[in-house]
């Protein structure tokens, strides 16, 4: 992981500040919805503290849910294989559903198909670090 600092200019670094905690919200509405991405909205508001707050940085790598994970992507060791089966599994189920709901639109359930099965090979894409168990 890189190390936290703070940006010398104070406008960046307020206006930082405040996009990591919108960021966080997204991430927790996100975390209860289905349909909207929890993972990206994490890493985002980690890069907006990771330059405008070492506190909330440190804070947000070692919270007690998000920590581990986060950590795991920032060090490059991918996504947890729990993780992934929960992130396909509510990608798939979510767009699914919304393919059936716009069943008339022949274009929008093929983008929303198209979208759904490239992030899906993204996510499989990315490495499994060993099980916390497994950690040395």
């Amino acid at each position: 992981m890189k190390t936290p600092y703070e940006h010398s200019n104070p406008v960046i670094r307020y206006s930082l500040f405040a996009a990591g905690w919108v960021f966080f919200v997204l991430a927790i509405i996100g975390a209860i919805l289905p349909v909207m991405p929890t993972s990206v909205f994490l890493i985002l508001s980690a890069a907006c503290f990771l330059r405008s707050s070492p506190r909330f940085y440190r804070w947000l790598t070692e919270h007690r849910l998000f920590g581990q994970p986060l950590r795991d992507y920032l060090n490059g060791h991918g996504i947890s294989a729990r993780s992934k089966v929960l992130i396909l599994a509510s990608l798939w189920v979510a767009i699914l559903i919304s393919v059936f709901v716009f069943l008339g639109k022949h274009w929008g359930s093929g983008v929303m198909l198209s979208i759904a099965a490239l992030v899906s090979v993204y996510i499989l894409w990315q490495p499994t670090p060993p099980r916390s168990d497994e950690r040395p």
